[in-house]
C-alpha cells in the first residue's frame, strides 16, 4: 500500500481511519503501531521536533547539485583529428559539469522537475491523455541537463516522490505556494 502524503494536518486528520482500515487490510499481521511507524518514515524527512517551541516545524528541503561549467578563457568546437570512418578516439574526455551542493526548499525543487517535465510537453508530442504526474518519474526527463542548473540525483530524487504526488499540480506550470503554506503550518 502506498501511503498518501498529506501537506496539510486537517487532510491527515480527516482520513486517517480510513488510511489505517485500508493498511489493515493490506497487512493483516500488523498493529497501529506499525502503520504509524511507516508514517514516520514517509514525514521524517521534511519534519522535525522542535524542543524549544514543543511542537513538529516542518523542515521541507533538499541538497542538490547546483552544476554549471567552468569558465575558461578558451571555449570552442573541437574537432577529433583522429576519427575515421566513424570511429573515434579512445580517450576522448566529455567537458563535465563543475558544481557545487545547495540546499533549496522543497518548492524550489518542485518547481524546477515541472519546469523539466513541462519542457518535455512542449518538445514531444506525446502526452495525450497523460499529465504531470505521469512522468514524475521518468528517468531521462528528471535526470536531463541542459546547461548549468541543478543536477538531479535520481537515487535521492525517489526519496522525494511522495511529497511530490501531494505537492505537484496534474497540470500547470508553477506549484501552488498556498499548498506549501499549509504544509509549513502545520
Amino acid at each position: 500500500m502506498e501511503l498518501p502524503f498529506y501537506l496539510s494536518f486537517n487532510e491527515f486528520e480527516n482520513n486517517y481511519y480510513n488510511n489505517l482500515e485500508k493498511w489493515f487490510e493490506e497487512y493483516h499481521n500488523t498493529s497501529e503501531t506499525d502503520y504509524l511507524k511507516a508514517l514516520v518514515e514517509l514525514y521524517s524527512p521534511y519534519l522535525y521536533y522542535n524542543f524549544a517551541n514543543d511542537r513538529l516545524q516542518a523542515d521541507a528541503s533538499i541538497q542538490i547539485k547546483d552544476c554549471f561549467f567552468p569558465y575558461h578563457e578558451k571555449i570552442g568546437l573541437s574537432f577529433c583529428t583522429s576519427c575515421e570512418k566513424g570511429k573515434s578516439a579512445k580517450n576522448i574526455k566529455g567537458m563535465n559539469h563543475v558544481f557545487e551542493w545547495k540546499t533549496i526548499t522543497m518548492m524550489e525543487y518542485a518547481q524546477h522537475i515541472l519546469d523539466k517535465i513541462n519542457r518535455y510537453f512542449s518538445k514531444n508530442n506525446d502526452k495525450e491523455g497523460k499529465n504531470t504526474l505521469d512522468f514524475i518519474n521518468n528517468y531521462e526527463i528528471i535526470t536531463s541537463r541542459e546547461g548549468a542548473g541543478y543536477c538531479v540525483n535520481y537515487n535521492l530524487h525517489q526519496s522525494t516522490l511522495p511529497f511530490l504526488k501531494a505537492y505537484l499540480p496534474v497540470y500547470g506550470q508553477t506549484v501552488n505556494i498556498a499548498v506549501y503554506r499549509d504544509f509549513y503550518s502545520l
